[in-house]
């Protein structure tokens, strides 16, 4: 079983008393999905909100990214890192294009190919996508320390590797497993 964290209790016992209602049982099946779900939903929202004066809608966003990283994608390159279908990135980048992010031209060396790159008014948005982010990661994690953030990120990423296999084993459900995080705090 897990070590608990030094403030663990602490925190618990007074997060009880201000709820005034009983121990919660996270042992319920599919709670972990349902929050993780939820929570996704509320930074996903709270991050359009922060977006929408730039004129930019969810998941427009990661495109802009990308594109700032490497401009000059195929939209199967996009739709690949961002882990989304073909059609959707393709809906995605022609409503990008009206918009007047994106413009799509063909590749220099193979003409069968399209690229999509980012217009000045793309690449002036790159830096209110990350005052938005930033802005709704530090609403996200009020009340946490650096420390337990950290963990949070760590833990997210394990639960991913997971869930995609990149962990390159499978497990069985209930077994504990080396550098799984149950033994340690």
């Amino acid at each position: 079983m897990a070590k608990k964290d030094k403030g663990d209790k602490d925190r618990g016992d007074k997060n009880e008393k201000k709820k005034g209602s009983k121990k919660r049982d996270f042992s319920q099946p599919g709670l972990l999905a349902a929050s993780v779900t939820q929570v996704a939903r509320a930074m996903r929202t709270r991050l359009s909100h922060g977006l929408a004066d730039s004129g930019l809608y969810a998941g427009q966003d990661g495109v802009v990214q990308l594109l700032a990283q490497e401009d000059g994608l195929t939209p199967g390159m996009l739709a690949q890192k961002l882990g989304v279908k073909a059609p959707t990135m393709t809906r995605t980048i022609g409503r990008m294009e009206a918009q007047g992010f994106v413009t799509r031209q063909a590749d220099e060396r193979d003409a069968r190919l399209t690229k999509v790159y980012l217009t000045e008014e793309g690449r002036s948005s790159v830096e209110r996508i990350a005052l938005a982010a930033a802005d709704c990661e530090r609403q996200a994690t009020l009340g946490l320390s650096g420390k337990e953030i950290k963990s949070l990120i760590k833990l997210l990423i394990s639960v991913e590797a997971n869930l995609s296999e990149k962990a390159g084993v499978l497990r069985p459900s209930m077994e504990p497993v080396a550098g799984s995080g149950e033994d340690e705090d």
